[in-house]
């Protein structure tokens, strides 16, 4: 196993990692067959969100005697309120689900205090308060720090504007951010037909979103440590079917890709089994063949993309202010699996403006370099979300 110092940290994180999420609904001998394998692999960090009591203690409780060997990301405002998860800033609700999560795991400090999942500018400007003055949110946090009881402190995102914000604020040290082909890539013109005319270098910097692209720079220039989730998107890059290129990629091919952003330390994939385990860390040995995945993008078939969203935001702007491109994703990822996840779910139901605001003006679509239905695909969330 390969590690990385994330940012200015100074922690030496597994460059491949771990998400927490597929743990929920595992049993305690499963959720220890799956630490235990990452353990043996070399894997040193978990992501642990979710606010579920039993996960949280299947953990704690796999991971007994090995603590010191993990750095954790514990999620500050991942809370649990009757029965189900809940994002919240609230003081009392946040207090008692960290000190539940230092329960359950058996432990007095979390490596990685994040604060938990800000996607917009409005709740960044709550949570760093007025003028930069602060929040009570916010200053819980530092008092967490302060006390020894987070180490560092992070936040999580999936907005890269909202991420670049965090980044020049000097209050976080680290961010978790989603990072794959799909969710980065963009057409550099409008004009389809002409996506893959140029020839690209191995980073494949022409066709990434300017603003995910200077996040990454700004980020390994400050020393801004990037920990990456959603780097199969949820498996649909796996699947020639689902993929928006239109051709399936390997374990191996996506972690390469986000393990080549500027500033990323270490990709959190989530794993169900021991055997997924084994299957991300074959990473470590893989030939460079093996981890190619610009050849594989740039003979994709260009009429896949037609009717596939990308989440290139050209669709924008919205005159009912729906973040179209944060919907469709959010619709994908909850359309791979046979329930909707209670996460997916909760963060569709964060969004200031969702589906169930569209009008069927179909401006979006006049706009979209790749022909989607937008209108139709809003209506079906609006319904999958009902």
């Amino acid at each position: 196993m390969n590690y990385r110092l994330l940012g200015n940290t100074g922690l030496p994180v597994s460059e491949i990692g771990m998400g927490g999420e597929w743990l929920e609904n595992k049993t305690l001998e499963e959720c220890k067959a799956i630490l235990d394998t990452a353990h043996d692999c070399g894997i040193n960090i978990l992501d642990c969100w979710m606010p579920t009591p039993q996960v949280r203690m299947n953990i704690g409780k796999a991971l007994m005697g090995h603590r010191h060997e993990w750095y954790i990301q514990g999620h500050i405002g991942s809370t649990w309120q009757k029965g189900q998860y809940v994002r919240s800033r609230n003081l009392i609700s946040c207090r008692a689900t960290f000190e539940d999560l230092l329960r359950y795991l058996q432990t007095d400090y979390i490596d990685l205090g994040m604060i938990h999942y800000i996607d917009q500018e409005a709740e960044w400007k709550r949570v760093v308060g007025v003028n930069g003055e602060g929040s009570r949110y916010l200053d819980y946090v530092m008092e967490l720090k302060a006390c020894g009881k987070v180490r560092h402190i992070g936040m999580s995102t999936h907005n890269p504007l909202i991420a670049k914000m965090a980044a020049e604020s000097g209050i976080v040290e680290m961010i978790l951010f989603s990072i794959n082909p799909a969710f980065d890539m963009m057409p550099p013109t409008d004009n389809i037909d002409n996506y893959f005319v140029e020839k690209y270098d191995s980073q494949l910097q022409g066709r990434i979103a300017p603003e995910r692209r200077e996040l990454y720079q700004l980020c390994e220039q400050k020393g801004i440590g990037i920990t990456v989730m959603k780097p199969y998107a949820g498996g649909r890059l796996f699947d020639a079917g689902t993929s928006p290129f239109g051709v399936a990629l390997t374990p191996v091919q996506c972690l390469h890709y986000a393990l080549t952003r500027p500033g990323v330390a270490s990709v959190l994939a989530g794993y169900g089994s021991p055997e997924q385990v084994l299957k991300a860390v074959e990473y470590e040995t893989a030939t460079a063949e093996e981890k190619d995945y610009a050849s594989v993008l740039a003979a994709a078939p260009v009429h896949r993309f037609d009717g596939q969203c990308t989440y290139c935001g050209h669709c924008q702007p919205c005159p009912q202010l729906i973040d179209i491109a944060m919907v469709n994703k959010l619709y994908d990822l909850a359309m791979m699996q046979e329930e909707v996840p209670a996460s997916v779910r909760e963060h569709y139901r964060a969004l200031s403006h969702n589906a169930s605001d569209c009008v069927a003006c179909r401006g979006c679509e006049s706009r979209c370099p790749f022909h989607v239905a937008i209108s139709e695909r809003m209506a079906d969330a609006r319904t999958l979300f009902k």
